[in-house]
């Protein structure tokens, strides 16, 4: 049976995107279905991060037909923009602020009304175990525990398809059950990544899939 675009969380052919003379992603093809999780593996260099950039709407394709979410993301980014949440490789928790406040100020800027934030912040809270620090600065989490906000931070909006880039190891063991829950019980979390490698095309120094 042939997937479609629209059974994919993200869907990319002949993704190009060069610096100068610079090729940095040379025709990469990938298919990640809906409501499954992948990693993008590859050296300092290979285009990683720039493949998420693309994906996120942050920074245009040379070439290449894009779609997340179902959504052309030439024809209409902005509404691919509502179905993504995106974690960066540095941290954007509020360190003046505590945990439950962080979680609420994107409640706000999605929009959820004061009680349904508060019932999200709260949920993801007990998911991401940082129910105890909840009334806590940021400022005096550990670097796990800010990573694991991070992360709730980014499913306030229950996006469709969300991505990490360079997760820290403090992340994984205790992000893995809250992320994999949030896959199951809700919209997919997907990280932008690999596709099964029959759907690949390699160039030379481009990133390696492999499944989480």
């Amino acid at each position: 049976m042939t997937t479609t675009t629209h059974e994919l969380a993200i869907s990319a052919t002949g993704l190009r995107k060069t610096y100068g003379d610079k090729t940095v992603l040379d025709g990469i093809n990938l298919a990640v279905p809906t409501g499954t999780i992948f990693s993008l593996l590859g050296p300092n260099g290979a285009g990683k991060t720039t493949a998420v950039k693309i994906l996120s709407t942050l920074i245009a394709a040379d070439a290449g037909q894009l779609h997340v979410g179902g959504h052309d993301l030439t024809l209409d980014p902005q509404a691919a923009r509502a179905t993504i949440g995106v974690t960066g490789q540095f941290s954007a928790v509020d360190g003046l602020i505590t945990g439950e406040e962080n979680m609420l100020l994107m409640a706000d800027l999605h929009h959820l009304t004061k009680q349904e934030g508060r019932r999200v912040a709260a949920d993801l809270l007990e998911r991401f175990d940082l129910t105890d620090a909840a009334k806590k600065p940021a400022s005096t989490y550990s670097g796990g525990m800010k990573r694991r906000l991070d992360l709730a931070m980014t499913l306030v909006g229950n996006p469709g398809s969300s991505s990490s880039t360079n997760p820290p190891p403090a992340s994984t063991h205790a992000a893995a059950t809250p992320c994999g829950a949030s896959s199951a019980n809700s919209s997919p979390a997907v990280r932008p990544s690999s596709s099964p490698p029959n759907t690949w095309t390699r160039p030379t120094n481009s990133p390696t899939p492999s499944p989480c």
